[in-house]
């Protein structure tokens, strides 16, 4: 274990301003800073970064902690991992530690080095197999040398324990080989290569380590692709392939493919923008990634309509991000890679600076569903293509062009059209809203009841409210602690994580360890320190003094009555209950049956 006081040292020297200013941009207003959250799209910032207190929170989607919490999520690192990181950030020699995690990754990730080293050699080998995959790499998908080499090409030959005997004379266990996703046990017993006899492509991360392989067969046999499975280094939905190069590109304009090969092929053309998703389909931790990097993305998938449907899903996670987005059509080919080949680059820089933005594409592909020349069709495709501008992404503007055109296609009167139109939007805002109030209920919105004496504390406050209100004040005061310990009856505190929270501050008191977002997160569950980071950075600007504590505690007293109607129902009913006075106390019009 790393010594709390060198943990400590680690946070005190790495402010989170700065760190998290390496990934977000943050503005300042006041004592803190906002940004659009690096882990959920959004377009209005939700994500606070609070300088006093070293940690940050996201109202819209909980993300919260502390800078080693950042570091963590933002990188996918494992705790030791993320405090090594900041130490060398810090300039700090890091202690004498068992780190068994670390140690495993390190070994993983030496591993898929020594892989990828195996199968490019492999490709290079003088044997009618090598020969093969040589042609179909150069002569099939027209790669060159310098390609071959930039992505670490390479080929698994038809050989059950070639990598396996590889592997193992270069020291690693056979456990270790498992792990690793590269080889298999038989119902004997026996390992073996899960690749054989095809193209190998490595799979690498932004930071450069080769963290997985996907392999294609030379011909068309089944199945086509095989890909590393997850494992302590691979999670295939929040990677992207070629990333790692991509990112280096003066361009903010992404070229989002469907395959490895598409990439491959755009980057030889010169369009180093090119990714895939691994895996699949598209993920939301993907988009986030991605919006990491790039501005505007162009979705480039293939004509059939598994690459039309693609299409539509991808739209719809990107709905949320701040990356502009639109669609490439590619005339006469399946996909980037035949077109490229069949046409050449600059007909495809062509067809790449003609793409369709989102609300384009989406009307096109609903108005070939329709057959405009009879009634039914064209009321068909008027209701679809309303209910497509009704989306609040489409502005009022937008809306008023495209029902001038739906008018001219369908021979509808405009004014008609935009009526309904306009319906179906108030339809839309009510929907949307209500949507709003189901989530801000999950998220306990009831913590919003937040009403000091000095503030006019008479009003009601919730039980859960109260305790959360005394999480904040212990965290605010630690002198508090001992009086309130003294005071508080446990047993009055509903949820379950509240009480882990409240027992842990105490903990560290009688251990002359101060509370804050460092030191518990070492010692609550994710639920328990998710509520304490939301009553930390909804108190961030109130000062809870003792007369405030004083009445949180006759609250929860009195409360108790209350607390034991619902003792017997689930968290997210107990949180419903608060919601509706939290929203009565902020004005919110509850929402429409």
């Amino acid at each position: 274990m790393i010594p709390q006081d060198y943990i400590q040292e680690v946070v005190s020297r790495n402010d989170i301003v700065e760190v998290v200013g390496q990934y977000v941009q943050l503005r300042r207003r006041g004592r803190t800073y906002t940004g659009l959250c690096p882990f959920h799209n959004e377009k209005t910032p939700s994500f606070t970064v609070y300088p006093d207190t070293q940690s940050f929170y996201c109202f819209g989607c909980g993300a919260a902690g502390d800078t080693i919490n950042f570091v963590r999520k933002i990188s996918n690192l494992g705790y030791v991992e993320a405090v090594k990181q900041l130490a060398s950030r810090a300039g700090m020699p890091m202690p004498e530690e068992d780190d068994k995690e670390s140690r495993q990754r390190g070994r993983l990730l030496e591993i898929n080095r020594n892989a990828a080293r195996y199968f490019y050699e492999q490709l290079n080998a003088k044997t009618p197999e090598a020969a093969a995959a040589r042609r179909y790499w150069k002569e099939k998908r027209g790669l060159s040398d310098a390609a071959i080499r930039r992505f670490g090409l390479g080929y698994a030959p038809e050989d059950f324990v070639g990598l396996l005997h590889y592997l193992r004379h270069r020291g690693f266990t056979e456990p270790e080989l498992e792990a690793s996703g590269l080889v298999k046990r038989s119902a004997k017993g026996n390992l073996y290569d899960i690749f054989r006899h095809r193209v190998m492509v490595p799979i690498i991360d932004v930071r450069g380590n080769i963290i997985a392989f996907g392999g294609r067969v030379l011909d068309d046999s089944k199945p086509k692709y095989i890909n590393s499975p997850e494992t302590m280094v691979y999670h295939k939905s929040r990677t992207l392939f070629a990333l790692n190069i991509a990112k280096k590109s003066t361009s903010k304009r992404f070229i989002l493919c469907e395959g490895y090969m598409d990439v491959i092929s755009m980057h030889e053309a010169g369009f180093d923008t090119a990714v895939c998703a691994c895996g699949t389909a598209l993920t939301p931790d993907q988009v986030k990634l991605l919006s990491e990097y790039a501005e505007e993305v162009v979705l480039s998938y293939d004509s059939d309509e598994a690459g039309q449907k693609a299409t539509e899903r991808s739209l719809g996670l990107f709905a949320e991000s701040p990356v502009k987005v639109s669609v490439l059509k590619i005339p006469g080919a399946k996909d980037p890679d035949e077109f490229i080949r069949t046409y050449g680059r600059d007909r495809f820089e062509a067809v790449l600076n003609g793409t369709a933005n989102p609300t384009e594409f989406k009307l096109s592909k609903c108005r070939d569903k329709y057959d405009l020349r009879t009634d039914n069709g064209r009321l068909d495709y008027v209701r679809e293509a309303i209910s497509i501008l009704a989306s609040g992404s489409v502005s009022p503007t937008a809306r008023d062009v495209y029902a001038g055109r739906i008018a001219e296609q369908t021979g509808i009167d405009k004014k008609a059209v935009l009526a309904q139109l306009e319906a179906a939007v108030r339809g839309a805002a009510r929907k949307a809203y209500r949507r709003e109030q189901r989530d801000l209920s999950r998220q306990g919105i009831a913590a919003d009841i937040r009403v000091p004496y000095d503030r006019g504390g008479d009003a009601a406050l919730g039980a859960a409210s109260a305790a959360r209100q005394i999480v904040a004040a212990m965290l605010q005061d630690p002198d508090q602690i001992a009086y309130i310990r003294q005071n508080l009856d446990l047993g009055t505190v509903v949820l379950p994580e509240m009480q882990q929270a409240i027992r842990a501050i105490f903990d560290c008191a009688q251990e002359g360890v101060t509370p804050n977002a460092t030191t518990l997160s070492q010692r609550l569950d994710e639920k328990a320190y998710g509520q304490v980071m939301l009553a930390q950075a909804q108190n961030s600007d109130l000062r809870l003094t003792r007369r405030d504590v004083d009445m949180l505690l006759d609250r929860l007293r009195t409360a108790h009555p209350e607390s034991a109607q619902v003792a017997g129902t689930s968290d997210d009913e107990f949180r419903s209950r608060f919601a509706a006075l939290a929203r009565k106390k902020v004005g919110d019009r509850p929402p429409e049956e």
